[in-house]
């Protein structure tokens, strides 16, 4: 057994999040750690909501209300989505805590100990109509490299090349489009160039991750500069050192303190089980694994920045060093990123309402619907659209008309014929060749999933479905009245194969996975759910809610054999079919 840890974009609480952000980060981490638990692995899934920054003061002032009041919102709003989604996080916090603060600036400080924080004088940018400093992604303008109109004042996501806000092309800013003024102020750097050597090392033995994902950020190696690591604002985590935490103007970069999430969460997990200490198996190079999962317009700050980060925590780089009380940390084994998701043919937009919030679809439609949907066609290695009419095929054509029929009509005959689960006589080739079919998904479903590549992994599992199915039709127990050994076979063989692909589909499908084990008359776990727990904040600040979860129950990846003379009671549907109608009241929603 490995301790794998499964890392999970911090999504951003100044909105509610849609489902173009969950097929993302959402959807694939859980179904992999609930994989990685079910296959016997000793798995720790942390996030939370990320709350500093501009976005969330400029969304605050345009509300009315404070930061924090807004952070408290919508942190709640999403901890509420992600656990109706069935995201089985270990913990899932916040940036707000002074947990958080301490594990930060703990970095912070060492890594500008062993010289890899420099301090410059640099052009910051202001509102010339407010005064207020304007943070490099509220900028915009012509990219210089690429030409592209549309970059940000910290990157340009058209070519992925680093950029400055003085750098663009008719810079303009994007909360009222006036020209910015360019202003002297002195910010700490990470020194990336000092960092380039170990960085490209560690890259370059990146073998097995996803092609594009590893191009990009190979490509980002030859043009590494020093990068901001504190800003000009009010909202967020103290600079750490003497003559600055007092300044009440000057805080750690939103993107430094929000990519050490990942370990702050950690340690907060580990310090609420009791246990101080127990984050380091997650986070010890060569007794760990770490798997991080996001949207690839974050691929830079995990393939680049965050490993930089790191190195530079554990005095790696060209300037050398020593690591803090952490000790050494482990860089990600994968970074995980997915592409985007698209909304019938357009880019998601809440501003111009080509948006479907996690709350509202689920409001409508089940969990496991969304997530079938972004397993079998999300965008995992390439932009995808979800458009209603694919969606209601999938969920009617696919989920009802396959698996749930398969479920629906196996347990009802076996509850008609025989009000239990019979028992099995003489196997023929027919049954032995079926439960060889499915208990074999458990290697090749398994290793695909273990690759990250969920869209075949779950095409497999239904693939084996369409077995079992045309096993049930060549055989026909409804025909075999006359012959209660062989009918009584005939079910068992099929009640067999629904129960391991029940287990075969549980990462995908939580919810339902939980309805068809009763079905099948067991009473007790086979899915472990996360829940909301009210906390207080371990370091006396205000008390907010997580998402957690014992896990350490349910299925095991393996074939279990079904229990002769289980009652079976009469099944009810486990999904529901979509009339037509869902596909034009939805796009009427979207207004058209």
């Amino acid at each position: 057994m490995s301790h794998v840890l499964a890392a999970v974009a911090w999504p951003y609480a100044n909105g509610p999040r849609h489902i173009g952000h969950v097929s993302g980060f959402g959807v694939p981490s859980d179904v992999f750690s609930r994989y990685m638990r079910m296959a016997g692995h000793d798995v720790l899934m942390v996030s939370g909501t990320d709350e500093h920054g501009t976005p969330i003061l400029v969304q605050a002032e345009k509300e009315g209300v404070t930061p924090r009041e807004l952070a408290d919102r919508y942190n709640r709003m999403i901890v509420e989505d992600l656990h109706a989604l069935g995201l089985s996080y270990d913990l899932f916090t916040r940036t707000t805590t002074r947990n958080h603060a301490q594990v930060a600036q703990e970095l912070f400080r060492v890594v500008h100990r062993n010289g890899y924080m420099i301090a410059k004088v640099t052009q910051g940018a202001i509102s010339p109509s407010t005064g207020r400093t304007l943070p490099d992604r509220y900028i915009e303008g012509t990219c210089p490299i690429c030409g592209y109109d549309g970059a940000r004042g910290d990157q340009c996501d058209n070519c992925g090349n680093q950029l400055d806000p003085i750098d663009l092309i008719n810079p303009r800013s994007r909360i009222n489009g006036e020209t910015p003024k360019f202003i002297e102020t002195e910010h700490f750097f990470l020194d990336l160039p000092a960092l380039a050597d170990a960085l490209g090392e560690w890259l370059r033995s990146r073998t097995d991750w996803r092609p594009n994902v590893l191009r990009f950020s190979l490509n980002l190696l030859d043009d590494l500069k020093p990068r901001a690591m504190t800003r000009d604002i009010d909202w967020g985590i103290p600079v750490p050192l003497e003559g600055w935490e007092d300044n009440p103007a000057k805080r750690l970069y939103v993107w430094f303190d929000a990519v050490i999430g990942y370990l702050s969460a950690s340690v907060e997990w580990a310090r609420r089980q009791g246990d101080p200490e127990a984050w380091r198996k997650w986070w010890t190079p060569e007794v760990s694994q770490s798997f991080y999962f996001m949207g690839k317009d974050n691929i830079t700050f995990h393939s680049q920045i965050w490993p930089a980060e790191l190195l530079a925590y554990n005095g790696e780089g060209a300037k050398g060093g020593e690591p803090g009380v952490m000790g050494k940390l482990a860089l990600p084994t994968e970074v995980v990123s997915s592409e985007f998701l698209t909304m019938e043919g357009k880019k998601f937009s809440s501003s111009r309402s080509v948006v479907i919030f996690v709350r509202d679809f689920l409001s409508r439609y089940d969990a496991d619907a969304l997530r079938y949907f972004i397993a079998v066609a999300g965008p995992e290695s390439n932009d995808t659209d979800f458009t209603w009419a694919e969606f209601r095929r999938r969920n009617n054509d696919e989920l009802v008309a396959g698996w749930g029929n398969l479920v629906n009509r196996s347990v009802s005959m076996a509850h008609k014929n025989f009000g239990a689960v019979p028992p099995a006589g003489e196997l023929t080739e027919d049954d032995q060749n079926l439960l060889a079919a499915v208990r074999n998904g458990f290697d090749s479903v398994g290793r695909l999933i273990e690759r990250h590549r969920q869209k075949a992994a779950i095409t497999e599992a239904m693939r084996i479905v369409g077995e079992v199915n045309k096993y049930v039709s060549d055989q026909a127990p409804w025909k075999l009245k006359d012959d209660r050994d062989r009918q009584g076979t005939v079910l068992h063989v099929t009640l067999q194969a629904v129960a391991d692909c029940n287990t075969l589909l549980a990462p995908f499908l939580p919810y339902s996975a939980q309805k068809v084990h009763e079905l099948l008359g067991n009473k007790d776990l086979h899915t472990p759910m996360p829940e909301i727990r009210e906390v207080d904040d371990l370091d006396g600040g205000p008390a907010y809610p997580i998402l957690t979860g014992d896990y350490t129950g349910g299925a095991r990846w393996r074939s279990v054999p079904i229990e002769v003379g289980r009652e079976l009671a009469a099944p009810k549907p486990v999904f529901k079919k979509l009339d037509e109608s869902i596909v034009e009241e939805e796009l009427a929603r979207l207004g058209g």
